[in-house]
């Protein structure tokens, strides 16, 4: 896409902002993917991190960079699209910088919204002043695109803009997966940032009711937050040496994880449609979760795995207790997990409707 002026043709660019490739969480995951499948080579997408890993004069640098850069893009005449990864807080305004100068050029624009605590953050943390603010940015926004129907109902009852779509989180499906008999028996696995929203205390005192039962059990608990805190707690509850403490993984430390463990869980509070139960689910894994977020409409409760309520330590402990128990479960549900992904979830699923809004934007691929 070009613009011919004094005689020469000025190339369009999608810019997409978001984390550094390079960052924890699911924001870089999916972009990630979004390169892995080739999306930035069938079109011309400039990408632009906002955010990273370290220290505030570290991330106040980057975010002074980009700006910089998109001004540069834009007084340039070289944006055509800007498509917006956002999650919630500070993020949100982050990316206001960048929006508000999109509005006033009438450049078409997408806000993607991948923040698992946005509801809590315009409903309790927000005034008046505040969510004026926010149902501005996403009125305004050519299109606003949510992980799941449930994120796309609660955001069409926060702002007026019809435009609003769900599209799903994309995941690279391996082409070999290990069978029951290849993974280690007894292994409970959790990716994410360790703490009492996602579960992990919880995860904790659920595998302490089951341990006795279950003596091949453990828990590879891989990311980073309250890793003191889980640590101390485990050993409170008498399954200190059954707990293993990864750090954040990524790569191929992460595949191998998911390769051997036998189950996955992430007995979250609050998610949007997290990229880990997604990678489980690819790597046939079953699925130990809540029914939060976009996370019922990837797994259905008994078919590729168990969900329980947030909080409810016993039905967590039991649903456990069940898939370590009852020979051809787990392997039952992650066979229908990777099926549930490669259908709906999988990158070739999952990516043609973000190229249909780049065609309905002026980027035909």
């Amino acid at each position: 896409m070009g613009d011919v002026s004094n005689g020469k043709c000025m190339t369009k660019n999608i810019v997409m902002l978001g984390t550094g490739f390079n960052t924890m969480g699911g924001i870089s995951s999916v972009v990630n993917v979004y390169r892995r499948a080739g999306l930035f080579d069938r079109f011309p997408i400039v990408y632009l991190p906002t955010h990273c890993d370290g220290g505030a004069v570290a991330k106040l640098k980057i975010m002074m960079f980009t700006l910089l850069r998109y001004w540069g893009l834009l007084l340039g005449g070289r944006v055509g699209l800007l498509h917006v990864h956002v999650s919630s807080r500070a993020s949100f305004w982050r990316k206001c910088f960048f929006l508000l100068p999109t509005f006033a050029l009438g450049i078409p624009s997408i806000l993607h919204l991948h923040g698992s605590e946005f509801a809590i953050f315009y409903e309790r943390e927000c005034g008046p002043w505040r969510q004026r603010m926010v149902r501005y940015v996403f009125d305004k926004a050519s299109r606003v695109v949510v992980l799941s129907a449930a994120w796309k109902a609660w955001m069409q009852g926060m702002c007026s803009n019809p435009r609003v779509e769900a599209i799903y989180n994309p995941v690279m499906v391996p082409e070999v997966v290990a069978a029951g008999e290849g993974r280690t028996a007894g292994t409970v696995l959790f990716l994410g940032r360790l703490g009492k929203r996602k579960g992990s205390y919880d995860l904790l005192d659920a595998a302490a009711r089951v341990a006795a039962a279950h003596p091949e059990l453990r828990l590879l608990l891989g990311g980073d937050g309250e890793l003191d805190q889980i640590r101390e707690r485990s050993i409170e509850l008498g399954i200190g040496d059954r707990v293993e403490l990864l750090g954040w993984v990524r790569g191929g430390d992460k595949d191998r994880h998911l390769a051997s463990a036998m189950i996955y869980t992430l007995p979250s509070y609050n998610e949007g449609l997290p990229m880990s139960v997604l990678e489980a689910m690819a790597a046939g894994l079953p699925i130990l979760s809540t029914p939060i977020g976009g996370i019922p409409e990837a797994v259905t409760d008994g078919v590729e795995g168990f969900l329980v309520e947030a909080g409810d330590v016993a039905a967590l402990a039991d649903r456990l207790d069940r898939l370590l128990s009852e020979p051809g479960l787990a392997p039952r549900m992650g066979a229908a997990a990777r099926l549930k992904v490669e259908r709906g979830f999988s990158a070739q699923a999952v990516l043609p409707q973000v190229e249909r809004l780049y065609a309905e934007l002026g980027f035909p691929a």
